[in-house]
């Protein structure tokens, strides 16, 4: 998609140079039907040639595909998505098996969620103190080992819930300490005006993982058994290993920090809250999360709402992932643009009027149609706010940066998840849901007015 389509000029000359050649009998009039004929050929292929270069440049831009470590990181990680989503299945699957109990697979949640919290901060201070490449490497390490933990005790039937949250409560750690390394080291691998690019090529790795992965998991789970999904998983991130393992060295640059140390997390605090850029680009993602993912809603929703069709939670579940899927793969037609302050204030609101779609929405259909428009205009959100932090952090705190990151990204849908269970259950699914869209454009519609300096920052790129 990245090569440069053949010009108008040069298609009309292909298709202009050759005219009818008269046979016997021809005449000069024969012989100018077929001239005229092939001009008129040459006409249509160069006309034919710009709405091409128009299809490749709303496509999804693989610029960043051109370098090869990144190349080989991105591809890897279409492998670990999938197999660290059927992980995300089996988890709470096994948990239920274990206990018969949502209420258990609720505390199982909560479990992970406070290591990757914990982790994700400390994780992005080390990221900025060592080489990330070594960070990445040990912490791969330490998820493939608990990925294959999980394997052994579910094929041996253990049947410990507290071994089975704590391996969890190590796997999400690892993963927390990887992820600010990883984010963090994409800018050292492209150039700078190639970040929106590789951030939605990261996107649609991530949907296509949140989409396929549970699927395949819920397939094989019956055919496999539960310990099969493990075990795939740990196969895959060997792939993410031998990725890394061909990364350049990324020692730290500028004054980053000798350790790791507490004072250095709140450091990146106190630099990300007095940036203005950063601090609401976190905000914006927490208004567009806490007020407008109604995921904690769907169960019922499907019960209720949509009674009456079998597939309505799977596809409610698959719609968002689905809708960013689609959006990467048209990601072209705006990760060029250089105002991304005014482009994430526009992709969450469209992501809050998607919500007021679907909550108004009275058949599946209908609001797996929303759902999927608002994945995709969550996947344009990500792609903007990881932008900004990427190009206005100094390297030496980019990893703590893409510490707070991912604590806002896996805090945000848990708050939600709060948010709109209590507001279901007092307002009723579609008025909780629909109140949320609104509220999420009218935030937008605020900072768009009161933050003028987040509107009109323009990426220097």
């Amino acid at each position: 998609m990245t090569s440069t389509p053949p010009s108008a000029a040069s298609e009309q000359g292909g298709g202009g140079g050759q005219p009818g050649t008269p046979g016997d009998g021809a005449t000069a009039s024969g012989s100018s039907t077929g001239a005229d004929s092939g001009v008129e050929a040459g006409a249509e292929s160069g006309a034919a040639a710009p709405r091409r270069g128009k299809l490749r440049k709303l496509a999804v831009d693989t610029r960043p595909l051109r370098h090869p470590a990144y190349r080989r990181l991105w591809t890897s990680s279409i492998v670990t998505a999938m197999g660290s989503q059927m992980t995300a299945v089996a988890v709470p699957f096994q948990v239920y098996q274990l206990t018969n109990s949502s209420g258990w697979v609720g505390i199982a949640s909560f479990c992970g969620l406070l290591p990757l919290i914990v982790f994700g901060l400390w994780g992005g201070a080390i990221a900025d103190t060592m080489d990330r490449r070594k960070l990445m490497l040990l912490t791969n390490t330490g998820v493939a080992v608990s990925s294959i933990a999980l394997w052994v005790q579910a094929a041996l039937h253990v049947d410990s819930i507290a071994l089975l949250i704590g391996l969890l409560m190590v796997q999400q750690a690892m993963f927390g300490m990887n992820s600010p390394a990883r984010s963090a080291t994409i800018p050292r691998l492209v150039p700078r005006e190639e970040l929106p690019a590789a951030n939605a090529l990261s996107g649609i790795v991530m949907s296509v993982g949140g989409l396929v992965g549970p699927m395949v998991g819920g397939a094989l789970i019956p055919i496999t058994g539960l310990s099969t999904l493990y075990l795939l998983d740990a196969c895959g991130l060997t792939v993410t290993l031998w990725a890394v393992l061909r990364l350049p060295l990324l020692p730290p640059l500028g004054s980053a920090p000798k350790r790791a140390g507490v004072g250095h997390i709140v450091e990146g605090f106190r630099v990300g809250l007095s940036n203005r850029l950063l601090a609401w680009s976190f905000g914006v993602d927490l208004i567009a999360m806490i007020f407008g993912m109604p995921r904690a809603l769907f169960p019922q929703m499907a019960d209720t709402t949509f009674a009456g069709n079998h597939l309505a939670l799977s596809w409610l579940y698959a719609a968002i992932p689905l809708g960013s899927v689609l959006g990467g793969l048209l990601s072209g037609s705006f990760s060029r643009l250089h105002r991304h302050g005014l482009m994430t204030i526009v992709a969450v609101g469209a992501w809050g009027a998607a919500i007021i779609g679907f909550g108004l929405s009275g058949n599946i259909a209908l609001a797996g149609l929303f759902l999927a428009l608002g994945g995709a205009a969550d996947l344009m959100s990500m792609v903007f706010r990881q932008s900004i932090l990427q190009t206005v952090v100094t390297d030496e705190l980019k990893g703590r940066m893409q510490g707070v990151f991912t604590v806002v990204v896996a805090g945000g849908p848990r708050l939600a998840d709060l948010a709109h269970g209590l507001a279901g259950a007092a307002l009723g699914t579609r008025t909780a849901v629909t109140a949320g869209g609104v509220l999420v454009v009218v935030g937008m519609i605020a900072v768009a007015v009161l933050v003028p300096q987040y509107r009109d920052y323009r990426a220097e790129i």
